[in-house]
């Protein structure tokens, strides 16, 4: 390890893959964030915490097990005119619950706000075991991903056991802000149920053996965050100069 230090390829490697790991956490981040929303707010942090220490221990349970997870790449079965292994199994099925659970959320943010329930009653739905149980087998489609990347990359373990850290701590820092924001801004929560669905398909595509690059991915959700921004902004501006002029015309009336 100490000799691998001084070879400037390996934190090449780390930053690279540090980076890729810190863009795959996002969409944990999302799924979490989202789910534990469903929770009343006493208990929205502590199911984060759980949420995101189910990632930690997931990722390096099977870094550990490199030899099982390359396993998980070998054929099982043909159907279709291709081979599938236990790896595509798994992202077909994370990505078909993806797009389940994402469609019902959306779902019910939108028919949901017609009907007459009250906020207690609409939180009640979710338990913390609930939302811990579908944050763990999430989890285990996105560390399956963020390992095989990491093996794929680097040869050294402690380069992706650091780079996992990294991630890991970046969840923990930003999975509150993130989760509170999405809270508060509806058409930000849904924007991120839409990735949630483009996500899905896209892993359900990798199963199937047709690879689409990230960089495509990342970049429309970079983008259309972007947008959302600038109508959040634009919206902020349209509220306080409503205000401003409410309150001009009463101080005018008096």
């Amino acid at each position: 390890m100490l000799e691998s230090l001084a070879n400037p390829e390996i934190w090449i490697a780390l930053a690279t893959l540090t980076a890729l790991e810190l863009v795959l956490g996002i969409d944990n981040i999302i799924f979490i964030s989202i789910l534990a929303g469903k929770l009343p707010e006493a208990q929205r942090t502590k199911a984060r915490r759980i949420g995101i220490a189910m990632a930690a221990i997931t990722r390096l349970a099977l870094l550990f097990a490199i030899a099982w997870i390359i396993g998980l790449t070998a054929p099982l079965f043909s159907a279709l005119g291709r081979e599938f292994s236990w790896r595509d199994l798994i992202l077909v099925g994370g990505g078909l619950f993806l797009i389940a659970k994402a469609t019902h959320e959306i779902h019910q943010k939108l028919e949901g706000a017609a009907q007459p329930e009250t906020g207690a009653i609409a939180k009640g739905a979710a338990t913390l075991g609930g939302v811990v149980v579908q944050i763990m087998l999430l989890d285990v489609v996105f560390s399956l991903d963020s390992i095989i990347t990491a093996v794929g990359m680097v040869d050294e373990r402690w380069v992706m056991v650091t780079a996992i850290l990294v991630s890991i701590g970046f969840m923990i820092g930003f999975a509150g802000p993130i989760g509170d924001f999405v809270e508060r801004h509806p058409t930000v929560k849904v924007l991120a149920l839409s990735f949630l669905i483009m996500i899905g398909l896209v892993l359900i595509a990798d199963g199937f053996g047709q690879h689409i690059p990230k960089g495509y991915i990342y970049a429309a959700m970079a983008f259309s965050v972007f947008v959302e921004l600038i109508n959040l902004w634009i919206r902020r501006r349209a509220a306080k100069a409503q205000a401003a002029s409410a309150g001009g015309a009463a101080g005018g009336q008096e």
